[in-house]
């Protein structure tokens, strides 16, 4: 059953800084404490926070290995060398291939990409892509999203005349690949201002230093920002520093003159072509482009996103809807078989012939600290995403497994606070690969390393996780009457979007609310409410709101009890017209709060 969530009352700051910036910028209190709850105490600071500057951009070659990096593909356009671009088969993989083989098409036809299928060859750069580089004359690989960990296929690739140019975001091992240039944020020995941009992110920095070395217009490179506030919203990395100012221009990109592809996914996913948000791409946009990849193959998404007619995004468009469309099912399908697992779960598996002889049917190997679920028929493609749902419904780290080429496969995520990548590097003797960040991470191992595996990840999670790592909090930036969520007040809510890790969408507090008599159950199972909520000391102006899995409070609404809210304040677009409209995150009965 899921956990009951905790509020919390983030820090409201100094409250003096606060008094002055709101005077200083003439605007509310609440909103003043939420610049200052972001490091915002000055007015030139808050100038720089409301209007973002491409001329604020860093430097590309303060990125370690960026001149190298240009100085060979210089070579290769002089020399006519075929030159493939190559990357993950996610949306930061597939958008970087993009933005990167469409600014170098303009400079040579002697160039190609390739996606890495996930079921044949898994994460990363593969010896399959480099064998095929090599029969077709390629001389120059440049990873994108991958290759921070490829020395041994680096070294297989230098050996069959091949230079890799290594573009990726992760973070690095002691060791490098021996590639001609090695382009990471994270390297330690890289003093790039900023190290938390996404796969495609990096790719552009090398698309605007090549730009800049051969005096193209920074205007001319401004069009494939779309692409890149699509990664950076999909890979949720940080929306602050230089990726606040690429998705504010990403954003305005999507919006204005979106690519043919990219258009394409807005219609199909019923978005408002005018009025997309960060919140959009993470939910619609993203996760489409994410399904060709999951289902079929990433090559279709490149494509996609690299359509030059209407006609061809479209008809790719519709492929990749449906491949979406499966991919939910899927999705549904197998987070119910994982839940039941999970709450059916006794006892860890100490055998391998244990684990054999129920892997066919589905297992939950860890419960107590963890969840760790194995079922060999899954499909492999949504894993990640039942590994997310398992954690909103049992918020414990989790890991859902399946078996794919041979081999056990799957994906991690983790609660907020808990750094997986940890405790899974911790079992790395057991594991064939593994990849990630803090909260998600992916790996592979053999079938009989999975029981010992298991009871590691169980004990080293028991050890460093607390019982408040255990339990969902929701974050309160401030408390807000219904009065104070003015015209004004929204305005300027606005201009603090992107919102993402790092500048999240604010979340307010509201006690001692009720519903007009109009709310109602929503959805197609009835799961969801709507309301049109008033305040018990403002009667007369009630504010549409939309509580998404809160059904189970309706009939204490729909008797006319009293409710304390925690949401967030966001415009609902329908036909052509805006309202705003609250987000609930959680509601509590007053009687609760006694």
């Amino acid at each position: 059953m899921a956990k009951e969530i905790q509020w919390k009352m983030i820090p409201q700051g100094d409250p003096e800084v606060v008094s002055r910036l709101a005077s200083e910028l003439g605007i509310d209190r609440v909103l003043a404490t939420l610049l200052v709850q972001r490091g915002i105490r000055t007015f030139e600071q808050a100038r720089d926070f409301f209007r973002p500057s491409l001329s604020s951009l860093h430097d590309p070659f303060l990125m370690k290995d960026m001149d190298k990096a240009v100085a060979r593909i210089e070579q290769a356009l002089a020399r006519r060398e075929k030159m493939l671009i190559y990357g993950d088969y996610d949306v930061d993989g597939t958008t970087a291939v993009a933005l990167v083989l469409s600014f170098f098409q303009r400079f040579t036809s002697e160039i190609d990409f390739y996606i890495p299928d996930r079921y044949v060859e898994g994460y990363g750069l593969s010896y399959k892509s480099i064998d095929w580089a090599q029969e077709n004359g390629f001389s120059l690989i440049v990873t994108l999203d991958c290759g921070i960990k490829a020395i041994d296929k680096t070294r297989y690739a230098a050996e069959r005349g091949i230079d890799l140019i290594i573009c990726d975001h992760h973070l690095p091992d002691s060791e490098l690949p021996p590639a001609v240039a090695v382009l990471d944020p994270k390297r330690t020995d890289c003093h790039y201002p900023y190290d938390d941009l996404s796969g495609c992110g990096v790719g552009f920095k090398l698309v605007q230093a090549y730009a800049r070395s051969h005096d193209v217009p920074f205007e001319e490179i401004i069009p494939l920002l779309d692409l890149l506030v699509v990664s950076i919203a999909s890979d949720l990395v940080g929306v602050t520093g230089e990726n606040r100012v690429l998705a504010h221009f990403g954003l305005k990109q999507l919006n204005e003159q979106p690519r043919k592809g990219l258009l394409a996914m807005i219609n199909l996913s019923g978005l408002d072509p005018k009025h997309i948000t960060i919140d959009d791409i993470v939910f619609k946009i993203g996760p489409r482009i994410n399904a060709a990849g999951r289902m079929e193959s990433g090559r279709i998404a490149v494509q996609l996103l690299t359509a030059r007619t209407d006609a061809d995004a479209i008809r790719i468009g519709e492929e990749i809807n449906q491949h979406n469309n499966d991919r939910k099912a899927a999705d549904r399908s197998i987070t119910e078989e994982a839940k039941a697992l999970v709450e059916a779960f006794e006892r860890p598996v100490s055998s391998l012939e244990e684990l054999q002889r129920r892997a066919s049917d589905g297992i939950c190997l860890a419960g107590e600290h963890a969840t760790i679920v194995y079922n060999s028929g899954w499909h492999k493609g949504v894993v990640g995403i039942v590994a997310s749902r398992l954690v909103e419904a049992f918020y414990r780290p989790t890991i859902v497994l399946t078996r794919s080429g041979g081999l056990v496969t799957g994906s991690a995520r983790s609660v907020h606070g808990f750094d997986l990548y940890e405790a899974i590097n911790s079992c790395s003797d057991l594991l064939e690969n593994f990849g990630g960040h803090l909260y998600a991470a992916g790996l592979t191992l053999k079938e009989e390393n999975l029981p010992e595996f298991c009871t590691r990840m169980e004990a080293f999670i028991a050890s460093h996780v607390t019982q408040t790592l255990l339990t969902p909090v929701v974050d309160i930036d401030a408390d807000l009457p219904f009065t104070g969520i003015t015209p004004k007040f929204f305005r300027i809510l606005k201009q603090f979007q992107p919102f993402g890790p790092g500048n999240p969408l604010p979340v307010f507090r509201t006690e001692n609310v009720y519903d007009n008599g109009n709310g109602r159950r929503v959805g197609a199972d009835g799961n969801h409410l709507k309301l049109e909520l008033i305040e018990e000391t403002s009667p007369y102006h009630p504010i549409a709101a939309i509580a998404f899995n809160q059904a189970g409070c309706f009939q204490y609404i729909k008797e006319g009890n009293p409710i304390d809210i925690c949401y967030s304040i966001v415009e609902n677009y329908y036909r052509g017209i805006a309202n705003i409209q609250l987000r609930i995150r959680d509601i509590k009965e007053r009687e609760e709060m006694i």
